[in-house]
This record gives C-alpha cells, sequence and structure tokens, in this order.
C-alpha cells in the first residue's frame, strides 16, 4: 500500500482538530495560527526549500529535531533568529507530524511563546 502524501492540506487537517486553532495567512501563505499567533505555514523564503512546512518550536525543540532526523528537519540560515524549524513533508509520516503540531501548539499557547518582548530579550542576552 503506497504512502498517503503529506502536503498543507494534511497540515490542516490535524491542526484543526486542535482546541483554537484557525487558518489564516502568514506572509501571504497558507498559516495555521492560535489566537492570532503563526503555529505553522508555507515559507515564502528563497531559503526554504520546496514543499516545506515552517513549524513554531522552542529552540532547544528545534535542535534536537534537526539532530536526530536531519533529513526530515532543516534550519536554513534566515530562520536560525526565529522560533522555527523547516519541514521537508515529502520525509515526514503523519504520526511525526502530529507530533511535531502538537508541540508547535504548546510552544505558541505558552504565555510568552515568542512574543515581541522575549524575542527583544533574546537579542539583548547576545
Amino acid at each position: 500500500m503506497a504512502k498517503k502524501a503529506i502536503n498543507f492540506d494534511t497540515v490542516r487537517e490535524i491542526g484543526l482538530a486542535m482546541p483554537g486553532v484557525e487558518e489564516g495567512t502568514a506572509y501571504g501563505s497558507p498559516a495555521l495560527k492560535v489566537r492570532g499567533k503563526m503555529m505553522a505555514c508555507v515559507p515564502t523564503h528563497r531559503t526554504a526549500e520546496p514543499g516545506s512546512l515552517a513549524v513554531r518550536v522552542d529552540f532547544g525543540d528545534r535542535a534536537e529535531l534537526v539532530a536526530a532526523a536531519p533529513e526530515i528537519y532543516y534550519v536554513p540560515a534566515h530562520y536560525v533568529e526565529y522560533n522555527a524549524v523547516l519541514v521537508r513533508l515529502a520525509r515526514i509520516d503523519a504520526a511525526a507530524l502530529r507530533d511535531l503540531l502538537k508541540m508547535a501548539y504548546r510552544f505558541v499557547t505558552r504565555s510568552d511563546a515568542a512574543s515581541p518582548s522575549a524575542r527583544a530579550r533574546r537579542k539583548s542576552k547576545r
């Protein structure tokens, strides 16, 4: 039996099943948001590979994902300063995608998740 292709429709189906998640756009691309905060989107920056998804995660979680499965998860230079990991949708399975979106949901719904003030604090620590 052939593996079902993972695309943004799959992302949408999984994400919209979570409480408070709604569909929107980010930089003109399809996105999932929680209370107006971006959780996942189709990346628009030229450094993103075609067929990728940008997902908001904690820097520590991102490092673990990339170290464990660099064939699935990656971080181009443009995204290094952002709490996000890029995912090659053709290489992830539905169960791993579901877990990743749950991780993103928890990250975005935290009280200080990447708010402008949190981002400013990170920059000031350098």
